[in-house]
């Protein structure tokens, strides 16, 4: 058994929580204390409902997440919040949440691991937010259409191509989950692909005027890789069971 405090404090290290900018309210790091030592740590995209109870039946006396409870700042604990929250505290399981210090990270990140499923190196970063690049650009150096069809196997689900670059991908940048807002960074990448997870309707407009092909693989289906990894390296290195929990969403 390890107390939860030595595993936080190694999370909040390795994954510099507190260095690492974020979007306002997400709240990286501990979200709610665990209150028991640690057997097993569970890991799933989502803080939802669904994977917290299957977290507490399986055990978990701590749950790693890659999207937390709290997003807005400040506010009630009140219907489907209260009822996340109180189901984590009755059960004394803590809840960890890594967000943009999880995307970039160079081991365990989502963005790392997806260039690693495709086997294609890294050759840079882009996508600038708070002073450091959050995704990578890799080699790829096939057809669009094989693209799709690898993408389409790394990630289990359909792929959404929007067919704005050349036929022939050299250069692919990749960030996982909302990175429809980074074409044009892409763009300014050298890239002729962007693989991300989900955009905004007039993103295909903005692709087939800047001459970029983009793929969306899906939100959650890019961001299973990091929490399932970390988890794993996690008990590997304090000797304790995990277990990821699926609960995709389909978008």
């Amino acid at each position: 058994m390890i107390d939860a405090t030595e595993i936080v404090g190694w999370w909040d290290r390795y994954l510099q929580i507190a260095e690492i900018e974020d979007y306002p309210g997400a709240l990286n790091g501990l979200q709610v204390e665990a209150t028991r030592p640690v057997t097993k740590i569970g890991a799933a995209t989502d803080a939802c409902q669904a994977t917290i109870d299957l977290a507490v039946g399986e055990g978990c006396e701590l749950l790693l997440v890659h999207h937390g409870l709290f997003w807005g700042g400040v506010s009630p604990l009140t219907g489907p919040s209260f009822l996340r929250a109180r189901t984590l505290i009755e059960a004394g399981t803590g809840l960890y949440s890594a967000h943009l210090p999880l995307d970039l990270h160079e081991e365990v990140g989502n963005n790392a691991l997806l260039a690693k499923a495709l086997e294609m190196p890294i050759e840079g970063r882009f996508g600038p937010f708070g002073g450091r690049d959050l995704g990578v650009v890799v080699t790829a150096g096939r057809s669009r259409e094989e693209l799709v069809d690898l993408v389409t196997g790394v990630c289990g689900g359909p792929v959404t191509l929007i067919p704005g670059g050349p036929e022939r991908v050299e250069h692919l940048a990749i960030l996982s989950g909302g990175g429809g807002s980074m074409i044009a960074a892409a763009v300014d990448s050298g890239a002729d692909a962007l693989l991300t997870g989900e955009g905004n309707h007039h993103t295909y407009h903005e692709a087939m005027e800047l001459g970029i092909n983009v793929l969306y693989a899906g939100h959650y289906a890019t961001e299973t890789f990091g929490v399932r990894k970390l988890a794993e390296v996690t008990a590997d290195r304090f000797r304790i069971e995990s277990r990821f929990f699926d609960v995709p969403t389909g978008l």
